[in-house]
């Protein structure tokens, strides 16, 4: 018998699907989990943001000083 495939989950359909969760069957304690749990996701994204940035004002400054 043929295993079932495997469903593929597309980027950042967890965050959909938690933004679309019943908050009133959480406790305030999984409330306030929560938002730590955000807080730090919100600091992971805003320090790869801050790779990409640097990572493009290098290649930005290394192809800039080639064509001058």
């Amino acid at each position: 018998m043929d295993e079932p495939a495997e469903v593929r989950i597309s980027r950042g359909q967890r965050l959909v699907e938690a933004v679309r969760e019943d908050l009133e069957l959480f406790g305030v304690a999984e409330l306030e989990e929560r938002i730590d749990v955000l807080r730090s996701e919100i600091a992971r994204v805003q320090a790869q943001i801050e790779r990409k940035r640097a990572g493009r004002a290098a290649a930005d400054a290394l192809f800039s000083s080639r064509s001058a």
